[in-house]
């Protein structure tokens, strides 16, 4: 094999070690599209407008910053034949919520990293990163994932960083602004958090068929909604 050819690895590789080592585990390197994933050849981004409109109020990124960071973690994360991905999950909007609290010490970090990206972009494939195809996305990821990229202090530690953030975005529990709609567990086959389980649920659980309870954490009083940020307008009960 080519040792220079981009290492891209497809979402069922992704979702097959996050459910084998928990959504809060490491993954591989760059996970893009597959050459046989077709559904996900196309840009995420192809339709800027669609993708804005389609997003909530920004609390620490620019427009600008949240196109990038939107066409990033949909290539980290593709939508495919298989299911949703990335952007479904709204993993930028987690991201852009935390930097406003828990991840505020990255956000000097991503306001340069995704300047740097997009300068490289342009220079490198002559548009920003948001409005390129799919290929040349991941061949921009690929070089920024290397080190090869031009610009950044770091570009292996921005790419290694927003690639967690992108995985806390999609499996996390729901209530820190990703993992909408809990697409994310449901994903990796994740029945939600119980704080009972009865030997009928285990039963279930071992032979894969424990039904989703769509619960987040906070729902139950065993954990403290204090000890998080969540705006009031955006606190909903996650019911079954």
């Amino acid at each position: 094999m080519d040792s220079d050819a981009p290492r891209i690895i497809s979402r069922r590789d992704l979702l097959k070690s996050v459910a084998i080592a928990g959504t809060a585990a490491a993954t591989p390197a760059f996970v893009g599209a597959s050459p046989g994933d077709t559904a996900a050849a196309e840009p995420q981004a192809a339709n800027p407008g669609a993708a804005a409109a389609g997003r909530n109020a920004l609390e620490s990124l620019t427009s600008a910053e949240a196109d990038t960071l939107e066409a990033i973690v949909a290539r980290l994360i593709p939508t495919d034949a298989n299911g949703p991905g990335a952007t479904e999950a709204r993993a930028a909007r987690y991201i852009d919520r935390a930097l406003g609290s828990a991840l505020s010490g990255s956000r000097e970090t991503y306001r340069s990293g995704l300047a740097a990206l997009d300068g490289y972009a342009r220079s490198a494939k002559g548009s920003p990163f948001h409005q390129l195809a799919a290929s040349d996305q991941d061949a921009v990821l690929t070089d920024v994932e290397r080190g090869s990229a031009s610009g950044f202090a770091s570009s292996m530690q921005f790419f290694n960083m927003v690639r967690t953030h992108t995985i806390q975005g999609t499996f996390g529990d729901p209530y820190y602004g990703g993992n909408a709609d809990f697409v994310g567990w449901d994903l990796i086959g994740y029945p939600g958090v119980r704080t009972q389980v009865t030997p009928a649920d285990q039963t279930a659980l071992e032979h894969d068929q424990l039904k989703p309870n769509h619960r987040s954490a906070y729902d139950s009083q065993m954990f403290n909604k204090a000890t998080v940020r969540l705006d009031v307008h955006d606190e909903a009960a996650h019911g079954d």
